[in-house]
Parts: structure tokens; sequence; C-alpha cells
């Protein structure tokens, strides 16, 4: 677990105008910055609005902060467009099952056939379990009714990050049709996504079960995820909206390298709206027991036990509101429809995959990190070895779910990560993704 220095920013104050702050995490990385009392007073005026007072704190056994949050005093309900909002309190129409669903235990003719029944049957030679909860759970404390869990935002969180105005923020990034061109540029960001859609094909959410692993980082403002992107809007534009779910590992965000549950949305190409997770106004939290930004436990290994989590996020055809459930049908929330322009109405492109950042391109240095994306592994190894999303679905406009036919595929350069996608019984359409970044044939 990242462990720091811990000063309060109290007694920053008490010393000097400058204190040299450092911070060690397992990755192994160090930095020292001077930070100016001033800069301080602004973090912590910044941290007054989204630490609400708590009706209870949990300490987790991994070093989190949970506080449990009236729902009515949430982050969520700060936000301007927001000033009217009632919560949700009569459950969203769930999408209708996918009728393959009852094939899921049905042999394949695929040569995958032999590395599901292994799975479904749990074999303690590598079988597939599923992660039911988080590691703030270990000690058996939860919150109470009628309250949201939220982990606690520190001065050292957003210490790690290039700014205030960063902090807890994503970069832009381009379309699939940008990447493939090579338009990519600077910006670091690096894919292996399957996606589908068009502008003349309304969307309405998205289903994935995904394999849980906890890659290695290199560099602290580096991160690996894999995740489903609900997409609507222009990609070389300002007007790209966009909703995100997942798992992630992102030393900078939060401090240490385990790979924890996570949101994300944007209404504006990423340039000021939207956040990850609580860290602004916006996604509004409806469970009591699931910590957004909390560690996901246990995680896959390899040739061991592989572990992974079903994420489904669909607008509720009823209120318009864009919900989220994680595992077995467990609601976590929603984002609201009036934080969207183009998704207040429907999705036009959903993508699913990982997506590392590689600072040294970003930084102009040349050369690759050895990030890991996914299990660290490539596609071809398969089972047990790399990482996976399966059974893909879509959410359509009669409110059901269907089993997707036919993704397309992209990965910037396969020589670092790569992806490869199949259909079976079992698994529908899945695929096989990942690799470890800087290797021989990745330089």
């Amino acid at each position: 677990m990242g462990q720091f220095n811990i000063v309060s920013v109290t007694m920053f104050f008490l010393f000097s105008s400058f204190f040299p702050i450092s911070a060690i995490s397992s990755l192994n990385y160090t930095y020292y910055r001077q930070v100016s009392s001033l800069r301080l007073e602004r973090i912590q005026r910044h941290l007054d609005k989204i630490n609400k007072s708590p009706v209870f704190t949990i300490e987790s056994p991994d070093g989190d902060i949970i506080d449990c949050i009236h729902k009515r005093k949430q982050p969520a309900m700060d936000h301007p467009l927001l000033r009217n909002h009632k919560i949700q309190k009569v459950p969203p129409e769930m999408p209708k099952a996918s009728t393959t669903k009852d094939k899921e235990n049905s042999p394949s003719s695929s040569s995958s056939s032999s590395e599901m029944a292994v799975a479904i049957g749990g074999n303690s030679g590598g079988g597939l379990k599923e992660v039911l909860w988080q590691s703030w759970h270990q000690n058996g404390t939860r919150c109470p009714r009628g309250t949201v869990p939220v982990r606690r935002a520190t001065a050292h969180d957003v210490l790690r990050s290039k700014s205030l105005f960063d902090f807890g923020k994503k970069r832009r990034r381009l379309s699939p049709q940008a990447v493939l061109s090579d338009v990519v540029g600077g910006n670091g960001h690096e894919h292996a996504i399957a996606y589908t859609g068009s502008s003349d094909e309304p969307l309405y959410g998205a289903k994935a079960t995904i394999n849980v692993w906890d890659p290695s980082v290199e560099q602290v403002n580096e991160f690996s995820l894999s995740q489903i992107w609900i997409i609507s809007g222009s990609f070389d534009g300002s007007d790209l909206n966009s909703i995100e779910a997942g798992w992630q590992v992102s030393p900078e965000l939060y401090g240490d390298s385990q790979p924890r549950l996570f949101t994300y949305w944007t209404s504006d190409s990423y340039e000021k709206t939207g956040c990850y997770n609580l860290l602004c106004a916006g996604f509004v939290q409806t469970n009591s027991r699931i910590a957004i930004g909390a560690a996901i436990s246990p995680v896959s290994s390899f040739s061991g036990n592989q572990y992974d989590i079903t994420i489904l996020i669909w607008k509720d055809p009823r209120l318009g509101n864009w919900w989220m459930s994680f595992g077995d049908k467990t609601l976590v929330g929603y984002w609201p429809a009036e934080l969207f322009t183009h998704l207040s109405d429907h999705a036009t492109m959903v993508e699913w995959g990982g997506e590392v950042v590689n600072s040294r391109r970003d930084s102009g240095r040349g050369g690759h990190t050895s990030t890991q994306m996914g299990s660290g592994h490539f596609a071809e190894e398969g089972f047990g070895k790399a990482s996976y999303f399966r059974n893909l679905e879509l959410v359509d406009s009669d409110n059901s779910l269907t089993s997707v036919q036919a993704v397309s595929t992209l990965a910037e350069n396969t020589d670092c990560y790569n992806i490869k996608s199949a259909y079976t019984s079992a698994w529908g359409t899945h695929f096989y993704y990942g690799g470890p970044g800087k290797n021989p044939r990745c330089p």
C-alpha cells in the first residue's frame, strides 16, 4: 500500500510558509515539493467542499478513510445543474436480460471450450471467481442506512496531481479513427479496445464482465485501466459526452498500486466538466455498500484463479438518468440526465477495453515505459494469462440487453499492447487484450 509522510495541513501553517513534502509508495517512486501556505489554503478549501461531514467514518485495512455521508449531502448535490434535482427513489427499470444468457453453461465449438469448463467449474488449478466486495469491507463495518460511502480525499492526493484544476480529471482523448490514423500526437494515451456504434444507431447502454488484475505502473503520473465507455457527440470538438466505469490502477490519483472501482463523466470533451468518482459534483450515489474509488479484492493471478466484475450502464427509460450496476444487479447510483447534452438523449458509440498512459511519449523522451495493461501479457496467451472482457452486450431502445454480434478492434502499437476478439456460445462476443509495455519488441 502507498505510505506517505502524514503531516496535517494545519501543521504546515505552523512551521513555515514553505514545507518539503515527500511521498513514497509501494512502486518505489519518491518526489519532493516545496508547497506554499497559499497553495495549501486553496487545497484545503477545495477539500472542504468535496469532503462532506460524515455521519460515520470507517478506516479501511488498506489505509483508505471511508466517510459515510447522508445521501442528500453528497457532493453531487452541489452541482448548479442539480439544484432542483430530487434523488431518484424509484428503482430504475432494469434492462431485460439477453436470451443468450441461457447458454452460459453450454459447450462451445471453439478452442476456448476447455477453458470455460475450468472457469465455470471453479477448478482449483485456475478457476473463475466472482468478486463480491471491496477491501474496506474486511473489518465487517458498513455505512448506516440513508448514507453513502465516500473515499476521503487528502492534501497528498491533490499534491500528487499536476495542479488543483487537474486533480481528479482525465486528459482529453481522441476517437478510434484518430488513433488509427496516428493523429494521437503527444498525449501519451494508448489503447487496446473493441467498439461499436455509429451516429445512425441510437444506443442506450452497455454491459460486460471484466477480468480484474493489478498491473504494474512505472511512473506516478501514469495509469492502467479497463473500462466501458458510453459516448455521444463529436470527438474533434468540445461537445463530446462520455460516461465511463471499470477498474484502474492510478498511483497519482490514489497513492498506491491497487486496482480500484472507478467512474468518470464529461460533457465537454474532458475540458472543464466531470471527474473521477465523487471528486466533483455530478454522479449521484444510492448504494451504501459500494465505495467508488475503493480497492477491489481479490484479484486474478497468472495461471491461477481468475476474478472478474460485471458492470452495466444504461439509461432509465422513465426518468432518463444513466444508471450503473455492479456485480449481480447491485445498483450503485446514476449520472443525472441534466449533466449532459448529447447523452441526455442517447449514445452513439460504446467502447470496451484497456487504456494506459505512456509518460515517455508524452514528455517527448521517446521509448516506452514498462506500465502494463490488463495482466501485462499479450492477448494470444489466452485464459488465465491474458486479461479479458466477456459477454459484451448493448441496451437497445426497448430497454433490452442484446448480445453484441461483432465489434471493431484497435490498438495503436501491437508490439506493446494488443487485442484479439472472438465469439463463443458461453462468453458471447469477448476479447483478450493487454501487454507488458516496454519489451524487446516495444523498446
